[in-house]
């Protein structure tokens, strides 16, 4: 005859079993569907001007100096 405990660790291993193969509730989410909003475009795909840097240089000159 088997201990009390090694019974119940049966029977707990065999309820987690059984929740394991149970299919899990599931949520749709807006990422399951198709987005309709194109893709982010490349550099080479974009129409606007085109953009750079502007270096400014706000150094203080003493003047004094010929």
């Amino acid at each position: 005859m088997l201990d009390a405990f090694i019974i119940e660790e049966i029977k707990r291993r065999e309820e987690q079993r059984e929740e394991r193969s149970r299919p899990q509730p599931h949520v749709p989410s807006s990422t399951d569907e198709q987005d309709d909003r194109p893709g982010r475009r490349s550099e080479t795909e974009d129409e606007g001007p085109q953009r750079g840097v502007i270096v400014i240089d706000l150094a203080v000159k003493d003047r004094s100096a010929p």
